[in-house]
């Protein structure tokens, strides 16, 4: 299956560490998936596979943190993105409790969280729910991040286990 996976993203064009990146920028997956995949499937480097998930993780944060107010507003006048909107929110206040308390720090332990929906795109959306201003957001899920990313690593390695890492196993 591995070998089958490689000669597909092969074929392709895409060199390993391009797609670790890309996998890191996509909402769920971010670097949750993007980690095992880069040590497990593509048997990168520790070091190479950390930063091309962190910087893909936070490539779309700084955009989403900036844009998503004015981008929530002008969509909210039709009622199919309101709706989508409002259970985005619904879900995001349930899960956020920590980063009502906690503000900044809850965001980080937030994010830090290598649980499905706890990530920085998540986080995101929870730091303009609770406004938690740009400046203090962008290095909170910064940290949340790097924690993540050392704590999946750990779990890729096999040093620790974490439920479900995409059904990948340490080497």
């Amino acid at each position: 299956m591995r070998e089958t996976i490689l000669q597909f993203i092969e074929g392709l064009g895409m060199s390993p560490e391009a797609v670790v990146l890309l996998l890191a920028m996509l909402p769920i997956f971010e670097l949750r998936g993007s980690v095992p995949v880069g040590i497990l499937l593509f048997q990168l480097p520790v070091a190479t596979t950390a930063i091309y998930s962190i910087v893909g993780n936070m490539l779309p944060i700084l955009p989403i943190l900036f844009l998503f107010e004015p981008v929530y507003r002008w969509l909210s006048r039709y009622p199919v993105f309101e709706r989508f909107f409002e259970w985005i929110f619904r879900r995001t206040r349930r899960k956020g409790k920590v980063i009502e308390r906690l503000k900044v720090v809850g965001l980080v332990l937030f994010v830090s969280i290598p649980l499905p929906v706890t990530g920085a795109w998540t986080g995101s959306v929870a730091a303009f729910l609770f406004r938690i201003p740009v400046w203090k957001a962008f290095p909170a899920i910064l940290c949340g991040v790097t924690i993540a990313c050392a704590v999946v690593t750990l779990a890729s390695l096999g040093v620790i286990q974490l439920p479900g890492i995409f059904g990948l196993s340490p080497p």
